[in-house]
């Protein structure tokens, strides 16, 4: 169904291969572009991006919206919505 693609990466200009398996894999998840950089870039836009905030995500005080105690969160909690701390979270699941 799928074949190989060769495409062209936006940053460096190199040519990379953009498989038969890896169309199939953004089709189940409902992805509809395609890549637009090759490995290496993607890599290169990851490590940058981890060391503009020193490898670790932004962490976010809040209260459980279950059992109350104080917890972080990966987000900016909003309003709207419950927070929940990793126990009550996985108790959710």
């Amino acid at each position: 169904m799928y074949e190989d693609k060769t495409l062209i990466c936006k940053d460096c200009g190199a040519e990379f291969v953009f498989t038969a398996g890896e169309q199939e894999f953004y089709a189940e998840k409902g992805f509809t572009n395609e890549p637009q950089r090759c490995k290496a870039c993607r890599d290169a836009r990851k490590s940058a991006r981890n060391d503009a905030n020193g490898g670790r995500r932004e962490m976010f005080d809040a209260v459980c919206a279950e059992c109350g105690k104080p917890c972080k969160v990966p987000f900016q909690p909003r309003e709207d919505r419950p927070v929940y701390c990793s126990e009550c979270f996985a108790n959710r699941r």
